[in-house]
């Protein structure tokens, strides 16, 4: 069994509230968890209004298949143009 991680860290700039930000992240995590099958939760930076840190878990017994899901998941990121993707790391247990 192969868990995987990953965890994105996003710049909103055009966030000038919590509540900006929020409705920003809310429609990326929805997005990524109706087209995929993962859980996705904002972790990290819940007070700033311009930077996110959301994170994924992705379960399987194929390690590439989850190699795989989570890089799809990177590009859909980078494709919104609500948020740009800052940094991301990806962690294969």
């Amino acid at each position: 069994m192969t868990i995987g991680v990953l965890q994105l860290e996003l710049s909103i700039g055009d966030a000038m509230s919590l509540k900006d930000k929020r409705r920003v992240v809310k429609s990326l995590k929805d997005r990524i968890a109706n087209g995929h099958n993962v859980s996705v939760a904002e972790t990290g930076a819940l007070e700033q209004h311009r930077t996110a840190i959301i994170t994924v878990a992705m379960v399987s017994n194929d390690r590439k298949y989850v190699e795989s899901g989570l890089s799809k998941i990177v590009d859909l990121v980078r494709s919104v143009g609500k948020a740009d993707l800052v940094d991301y790391q990806i962690d294969l247990l």
